[in-house]
Order: C-alpha cells, then sequence, then structure tokens
C-alpha cells in the first residue's frame, strides 16, 4: 500500500505493517464464520515485491506467520500471481513458488465440486519457460476433457488474472488475458462445463459472463486501486447455483454473513 501511494508499484517498498493488520483481520473474520468455510483461497500476488526484490523473503516470512493463524480445520488454496513468479516467469521463479507455497496449477475435489488452479502468468508471458507453458496446457487439456466426460454439474477454475473486466469482448489491457486466447479459454471452458472463474490481480470488484460462464473478479485484502473495501468474497454453492458476495473486513468480522447466504446454506 505504502509503495504504490508513492509510486513504487513495480517493486515493492520498505513497509507493510498495513498489510499485516488486515491480513490478520482477514484471518480473524474468516475463523468466525460458521459454519466452516470448506477452503480459503487467495487468488495471486501474496505479496507486493517481486522475485529477485529484497523485501520478497521478509514479506513472504511475514505473511506466514499471519495465516499461520487460521484455524487448522480450513484447507488454504494459493494461486499464483505475476508478483508471485513475475510478469516473465522463469522456471526458476515457478519452481521457488512450489517450494513455499505449492504447486503452480493442480484440481482437487470439495463437496461434489471440480476445482482447477491456474497459472496465468504462463498465458501471459511464456517467452522465458516454454516447457512449463506446454505442460500446463496439455494438463488442462486433459481436466477439462474429464470434466466433460464425467459430466461434472459443478466445475470452478481459480487463477489471478481475469479472462475479462466486464465484457468478454473488451479490449486488451494490463488486467486481463489478450483477447484472442481469451476466446480460445472462455469456450474450452464453457464447452467443459466451466461454470465459474474466479480471479485478482484487478485490486477492484467487477466481472461478467460469457455465454454460461461467470467471470468473476475480486477486490483485494490489501491494496485498493478503486473504491472498494478491504475485503474478502464468500462463495456459497448449492446444487443448482453459485452464489458469492463481497464483504469488507470489518463487516464480515462483527457482522458475519447475511441472512440469505445462511439461508443457502442450511437447505444445502
Amino acid at each position: 500500500m505504502k509503495s504504490w501511494a508513492i509510486g513504487e508499484s513495480d517493486f515493492g517498498g520498505d513497509e507493510w505493517d498495513q498489510e499485516i493488520k488486515l491480513t490478520e483481520e482477514a484471518v480473524e473474520a474468516v475463523n468466525k464464520l460458521c459454519p466452516k468455510p470448506k477452503f480459503f483461497a487467495l487468488c495471486g500476488d501474496l505479496v507486493q515485491s517481486m522475485p529477485g526484490i529484497e523485501w520478497k523473503e521478509a514479506q513472504e516470512r511475514d505473511l506466514k506467520t499471519c495465516l499461520l493463524k487460521t484455524n487448522p480445520d480450513i484447507p488454504m488454496v494459493f494461486v499464483s500471481g505475476n508478483h508471485d513468479i513475475g510478469n516473465a516467469p522463469t522456471p526458476e521463479t515457478i519452481q521457488t513458488f512450489c517450494n513455499n507455497w505449492g504447486d503452480d496449477y493442480f484440481s482437487f475435489w470439495v463437496g461434489g465440486v471440480f476445482f482447477l488452479v491456474l497459472n496465468t502468468q504462463l498465458f501471459f508471458d511464456a517467452e522465458k519457460c516454454p516447457e512449463e507453458k506446454e505442460n500446463q496446457d496439455k494438463w488442462l487439456s486433459e481436466q477439462l476433457a474429464m470434466a466433460k466426460l464425467r459430466q461434472c454439474q459443478r466445475v470452478i477454475i481459480l487463477q489471478h488474472i481475469p479472462l475479462f473486466l466486464k465484457n468478454p469482448d473488451e479490449d486488451n489491457n494490463y488486467f486481463n488475458l489478450e483477447k484472442s486466447l481469451r476466446q480460445e479459454l472462455l469456450e474450452m471452458f464453457h464447452k467443459a462445463g466451466v461454470k465459474a472463474v474466479f480471479s485478482g490481480h484487478y485490486h477492484r470488484n467487477a466481472g461478467g459472463t460469457y455465454k454460461d460462464l461467470e467471470m468473476v473478479v475480486t477486490s483485494a485484502i490489501g491494496c485498493q486501486l478503486g473504491e472498494d473495501q478491504h475485503g474478502l468474497r464468500v462463495v456459497v454453492v448449492t446444487e443448482d447455483k453459485i452464489v458469492h458476495r463481497y464483504y469488507s473486513l470489518d463487516k464480515l468480522k462483527t457482522q458475519g454473513l447475511d441472512e440469505d447466504l445462511m439461508d443457502l446454506i442450511k437447505k444445502k
């Protein structure tokens, strides 16, 4: 937040006390949720400093200290972002992320829902790691083919860079994926039965739809680039729909979930 305020957003900053406090508030809010969430996902940019920046290790150490206070019965899912592995990742930056936080792409089942976690930096710029991109592309095709074959009722993707911010046909910009690749992925996801893609990166809330697929862009626990408050998105998946709502940390911590979301959870 300091680095953004002073105009050094590409590199980091030597202070992150505000981020520590906000992360502690986020963990407190998640721990208070009842019933406990199936998992707690961070959709990339776990810390501010890019690979090679002097403060990165200290920032990651402090983040882990905060997250260790999360209820151990609530699993955590970590997604890689550009600040984690670089705008143009290398095999080394990807491996460092995997060593610290887990695989950069993987799938898992929770409550009958099939989740895919993607490394979108490989879609953004894979010039320095073509083999890694090829491996993810092959794996993704296999996973989507399996989901289609099994006729999975609920397939959800977690990634860092949004496919689009508001409209599938919008122009290319720093915060979305390149248009031709975007259209290819959207159609692949749609045909495989993907119902929602959740992302970060934009530091603002946004989103839209492509056919029956919803693109959900969630703002940040930390630095805000728009008018949103520091917060989290709560997602409830039922047999026939996916309902989600963004909460400020303060509201979620002090008031909990809205009554209509609680009713949905009870009906499950």
